[in-house]
């Protein structure tokens, strides 16, 4: 009997290239959103055929995790590039100006998500947990540093930034949420004890007597 077994066959390199332009061009499709966002629009901008984009992902609902769970993943690593900025607010910021990009492609396949989710519910934990994790890696230097309020969790900015980005639907929406999200994260930001003191008292209106 023959014990010998053949080694497990790693991906061309032509095969993970083709996959990643299919991930990258269905990112960009996704976050257009609209009418366009078919799976054919995909493999048109990722310059491959159809036949290749389903041999990669078999069904629309195996693009959308892929595409989703690269996205948390990417979202984890930028959290872990800004974790040792100088200043730990603008690295937040940056962290959730970025995470209004996933959101948007998010919301461009919400519908297959949705009953991706209802049968992976691993899916929702897993997106949940390393995004939180990555919040959090960022917003606690931001606290100990004295630079943020310390009543606000990971888990409200999360549900914040999410709250924002889904009460806008109308077309160039995101610019509209990244103005409010810098309004969110100056507010939460603390004032150095010597500014908040110089700040100017309202001006008490005059009070004419009667005579």
């Amino acid at each position: 009997m023959d014990d010998h077994t053949d080694p497990i066959r790693k991906p061309r390199a032509d095969a993970v290239r083709n996959r990643e332009r299919v991930l990258e061009a269905a990112k960009a499709v996704f976050n257009a959103g609209g009418p366009e966002a078919s799976l054919e629009a995909v493999a048109k901008r990722a310059g491959v055929g159809i036949g290749t984009l389903y041999r990669h992902f078999p069904t629309r609902e195996d693009l959308f995790e892929a595409v989703y769970r690269r996205e948390v993943g990417q979202l984890s690593e930028l959290a872990e590039q800004l974790r040792t900025a100088k200043d730990p607010v603008d690295a937040l910021r940056r962290w959730l100006r970025s995470a209004v990009e996933f959101v948007a492609t998010k919301k461009g396949m919400s519908a297959a998500l949705a009953l991706t989710y209802q049968s992976s519910s691993e899916l929702a934990a897993f997106s949940m947990d390393r995004l939180t994790k990555a919040i959090g890696s960022l917003l606690g230097p931001a606290i100990a540093a004295g630079q943020m309020r310390g009543d606000i969790s990971p888990e409200d900015l999360l549900r914040a930034l999410i709250g924002m980005c889904y009460m806008h639907d109308q077309p160039g929406w995101q610019s509209s949420v990244l103005r409010m999200l810098d309004v969110f994260v100056d507010g939460l930001r603390l004032q150095p004890a010597g500014k908040a003191k110089a700040r100017a008292k309202p001006a008490k209106l005059a009070v004419k007597r009667k005579r």
